[in-house]
């Protein structure tokens, strides 16, 4: 079990990595829609792991979740979290369809949210590769529709481990006609947090820019 924690890597280098990986996923998504998408809002926070469930309105609230787990250099989880009509708001965005053509997901609609998961996924983490010299892989993306204390409980088991706190992320991606506002999970597991606390005095190396 690591010693390390969450407050060992400071906020300010670890807000500076994951704002970096959120634009570059951004740029991924506008590669893979063939049209421009920017984070218009990203603000990152810290939270008890036991208040997480909380932020969904509860364990028992319904909610689809992207989920990918990391591997290679480092392990840890990554998932983007939405109510059930944002996800389907996602969709449309995905497929370039009108406002409020996709009402439920379905097999064609969790392959769009997979693929999704997919590009945010690759492109958060080869930013932060690119920015700290550890490789990051990704699992193939799993999409799920459950409630919140289910599919959360996959990453947070790992978590309560070693942590009492993590770092969420409130995201809008936004292209010309569409807005869609979720929250983007990036937690670190023990490995991750001894690689990173390593790597510490390296970050004021890095450009930023």
């Amino acid at each position: 079990m690591s010693s390390k924690t969450l407050e060992q890597v400071e906020l300010s280098d670890w807000t500076k990595l994951v704002t970096k990986g959120t634009v570059n996923a951004a740029s991924g998504l506008s590669r893979m829609l063939g049209r421009e998408v920017k984070v218009t809002y990203f603000n990152l926070r810290k939270i008890m792991v036991s208040e997480a469930f909380d932020i969904f309105g509860g364990p028992e609230t319904l909610v689809v979740g992207i989920y990918l787990s990391i591997q290679e250099g480092a392990d840890g989880h990554i998932m983007l979290v939405y109510p059930p009509k944002i996800a389907c708001s996602l969709v449309d965005m995905a497929m370039d369809n009108p406002d409020d053509t996709t009402q439920e997901i379905g097999e064609n609609e969790e392959s769009a949210l997979a693929e999704i998961g997919n590009i945010v996924g690759s492109f958060f983490l080869n930013s932060m590769a690119d920015d700290t010299g550890i490789r990051f892989q990704p699992t193939p993306p799993q999409v799920l529709q459950d409630m919140a204390g289910a599919i959360l409980n996959i990453a947070l088991t790992d978590i309560m481990q070693y942590a009492d706190d993590l770092f969420i992320m409130d995201t809008t991606f936004e292209t010309d006609d569409k807005k869609i506002s979720g929250l983007f999970l990036v937690l670190p597991s023990g490995n991750f947090l001894d690689i990173m606390t390593k790597h510490s005095d390296e970050y004021g190396k890095v450009s930023w820019e």
